[in-house]
């Protein structure tokens, strides 16, 4: 790997993963689908708004899928796609170096 100079395929995923609370949602995500609050649950620092701006946000470049359950009252659940959950050993290798140098 040549590091003398930036790839920008590089920084554009270190871009969306180093973004405030990411890398915590992909995190609560890997469990499985959750519902909107579920994952509020686990990262309750997060603002409603900032949830899902990042929910967003992370639909739009494929990470995750939103789905709609036609039920009363309705259902939405988030889960990540295949993109998503190909950042598994990412996430794995940040918790392994947080629980070593953290």
């Amino acid at each position: 790997m040549d590091y003398s100079k930036m790839c920008p395929k590089y920084e554009l995923a270190a871009d969306l993963l180093c973004k405030r609370w990411t890398g915590l949602i992909i995190r609560v995500l890997m469990g499985g689908p959750k519902r909107f609050k579920d994952i509020k649950e686990q990262i309750p620092d997060m603002s409603d708004k900032m949830l899902t701006d990042r929910m967003k946000e992370l639909e739009s470049v494929g990470v995750l899928t939103r789905t709609v359950y036609p039920e009363m009252p309705v259902r939405i659940e988030y889960e990540l796609t295949d993109k998503g959950r190909d950042m598994k050993e990412v996430i794995e290798s940040i918790q392994v170096w947080g629980d070593k140098w953290m």
